[in-house]
């Protein structure tokens, strides 16, 4: 039980909605907060939207998942976290993809002028088509 352990180790009680929503998200990669609420309607039918975006929330802000919104899109959870990763969203069909950072620790891109900020992270997000959208476009 991953996430029964990984909710006590941030100090957050273990429910069943809560590891719905952390297996669901485990299981869809980028899903939308509609994908993670029928996932887990699938195992819990009577769990309410409400409950399903309170638990996102909690557990991006512990550290659990991470929140991702590409510009235009509708936010997206992973549980992708600790590391210092960035994403790839396709212009077509907005699948969204994890890429390495080539330096491997934030912020992986230096601010010319940090205006007095100390910074500590940068949020890289690659834009392109994706191999299924650029082979609709040859064929």
């Amino acid at each position: 039980m991953v996430y029964a352990e990984q909710l006590r180790a941030a100090e957050l009680r273990v429910t069943r909605p809560r590891v719905a929503v952390l297996e669901a998200v485990q299981k869809n990669p980028h899903a939308d907060t509609e994908t993670i609420l029928g996932e887990v309607r699938a195992v819990l039918p009577g769990v309410s939207q409400q409950a399903v975006y309170g638990i996102l929330r909690t557990a991006t802000a512990a550290g659990l998942v991470r929140k991702i919104q590409p510009a235009g899109l509708v936010a997206r959870y992973e549980t992708r976290v600790g590391d210092n990763h960035h994403h790839v969203v396709c212009r077509s069909c907005a699948a969204i993809a994890d890429v390495d950072c080539a330096v491997g620790e934030s912020p992986c891109l230096p601010a010319v002028h940090d205006n007095g900020f100390r910074v500590d992270e940068a949020e890289l997000i690659f834009w392109g088509l994706c191999a299924n959208c650029s082979t609709s476009l040859t064929s």
